[in-house]
C-alpha cells in the first residue's frame, strides 16, 4: 500500500528527488473485488515504475494489470511466476523464497541502473 500512496502523491506533485517508483505487489484491487479504479492515478506519474508482481497475487489479478501497465510509456512489469502477493511461491514450482527474494532484488537493481543513467 505504500507504494499506491506514494504514487498518488507523485501523481499531484512530483516529489523532491524521486527518479522512478518501484512497487512490489502493487494493490490493484482487493481480493473480491477485482477492478481498476487504484491504477487511474498513475498516467499522471511522470518518472519510471516498475511493477514487481506475483502471478498469483490476488490483489492484482493479472488480465486487469497488464494492460494497465501497458498503456503507461514509462512503465514496466517483471512478473514472478507462481508467487503471490507476499512472494511466496509454492513447493510444488521448485522454488524458495530466498530465490524468488533473489529475482526481485537483481530485476530492481538492473531497473534502478537504467533508471540512474
Amino acid at each position: 500500500m505504500g507504494g499506491r500512496m506514494t504514487s498518488q502523491a507523485q501523481a499531484v506533485e512530483p516529489l523532491p528527488g524521486v527518479r522512478g517508483l518501484a512497487f512490489l505487489g502493487f494493490p490493484l484491487h482487493p481480493p473480491d473485488k477485482p477492478g481498476i479504479t487504484r491504477a487511474e492515478h498513475l498516467r499522471k506519474v511522470q518518472v519510471p515504475m516498475l511493477f514487481l508482481q506475483g502471478t498469483r497475487d490476488e490483489f492484482a489479478q493479472l488480465p486487469l494489470l497488464e494492460p494497465v501497465v501497458v498503456a503507461l510509456p514509462l512503465a514496466k512489469l517483471h512478473l514472478v511466476e507462481g508467487a503471490d502477493h507476499g512472494f511466496h511461491v509454492l513447493k510444488r514450482t521448485g522454488r524458495n523464497d530466498e530465490e524468488v527474494i533473489v529475482e526481485l532484488a537483481r530485476t530492481f537493481a538492473q531497473w534502478a541502473r537504467e533508471v540512474l543513467k
